[in-house]
């Protein structure tokens, strides 16, 4: 019963396919009524359809907002509070990635990145969080990266960002963990999606990801979710501003 999330809430960001899709399913199947997010209206639609097939209509909802607008995350946050009765557990999920050289990266796409992958997620963590710390309980998890802790030559934003929000992990805690929050981070290694397929693809990179990790495979999305339900649920009641490495072994060798 400790990872048992029945009753319980999750709004997972960035959830319409890839890691976020994932964890939605592994929280819904922990028995969480789940609350997918995306700016992609059919996508998200789609993917609600897909897991209300198998948790049901009830337990399988879907807010469409943009996490980097203000308004629009405090009103989509209001109207999901009082429709579900409360978000128990967050996953900021929702990131994007920009491969260019630093010196040729324009400020432009700089801060896309870091308005997508750290902005957004202050944004809705702080919106959510003023509902949880009225109730004295909640669980946010924000989805970090191996480059929380390593870099590597032309994604710089993107490791930027990944290490701010670890860092934003560890000031929620500083300011929410005696409140009643537990707020930790997953940090995953190279996972195999729709956005990495170019890199399973390319032959010299999936060489050097193979070789690079302990485990010997790139990791899949489903390898995320039992971490997720162990920081959604009761298992993690002492469990704060942690970051999980999920990435068969990868920041762990040399």
């Amino acid at each position: 019963m400790t990872f048992d999330l029945t009753g319980r809430t999750a709004l997972v960001t960035g959830s319409s396919r890839g890691i976020g899709n994932s964890i939605a399913d592994g929280l819904a199947a922990a028995g969480a009524t789940i609350v997918l997010n995306g700016v992609d209206q059919i996508r998200l639609d789609a993917a609600r359809d897909a897991l209300a097939a198998k948790y049901g209509q009830a337990r399988v909802l879907a807010s469409a907002f943009d996490i980097t607008d203000e308004a629009a995350v405090a009103a989509s946050v209001a109207a999901i509070e009082k429709s579900t009765g409360g978000i128990d557990v967050l996953v900021n999920n929702a990131g994007i990635q920009h491969r260019e050289p630093l010196v040729d990266v324009s400020l432009q796409d700089w801060r896309r990145v870091i308005d997508i992958d750290v902005t957004g997620a202050f944004l809705v963590g702080r919106t959510v969080a003023r509902a949880m710390l009225a109730r004295g309980a909640g669980k946010i998890i924000n989805i970090c990266s191996v480059q929380t802790d390593l870099a590597r030559v032309t994604i710089g934003p993107y490791t930027a960002a990944k290490g701010a929000l670890r860092n934003l992990t560890r000031a929620m805690t500083a300011e929410w963990a005696g409140s009643g929050l537990q707020i930790n981070a997953i940090a995953p290694g190279y996972i195999h999606t729709e956005m990495t397929q170019k890199l399973v693809d390319d032959p010299e990179f999936n060489s050097w990801i193979l070789g690079r990790t302990p485990a010997r495979r790139w990791g899949t999305t489903a390898d995320l979710a039992g971490p997720a339900v162990f920081f959604a649920s009761t298992a993690s009641d002492y469990v704060n501003g942690q970051v999980l490495f999920v990435d068969g072994g990868m920041t762990v060798v040399v």
